[in-house]
């Protein structure tokens, strides 16, 4: 049977200050997993109906407001890549 070592568990914060010395945190992570982007925040001015008709959706799905605008969004850009790849000869 093949022996495996225990080790705890080392906190974010561990790992942080070690860096901050400047050690080698590599080992700490597999490499698996995807990069995430960073976020960037955006002003959007919309109507009270449409925010309503938001609201409404958000509570429909029970997911905030933030969470319907995302998807419609991606589901509006999904649907604009479909259209200019269809009109590509």
């Amino acid at each position: 049977m093949k022996k495996t070592r225990k080790t705890k568990p080392v906190s974010a914060e561990t790992i942080a200050r070690l860096a901050d010395r400047g050690k080698d945190i590599t080992h700490f992570f597999k490499g698996q997993g995807r990069m995430v982007q960073p976020i960037q925040r955006v002003n959007v001015d919309v109507t009270a109906s449409m925010l309503e008709e938001l609201d409404k959706a958000a509570q429909d799905l029970n997911v905030s407001r933030q969470a319907v605008i995302k998807t419609l969004v991606r589901q509006a850009l999904d649907q604009h890549y479909l259209a200019q790849r269809s009109r590509r000869p």
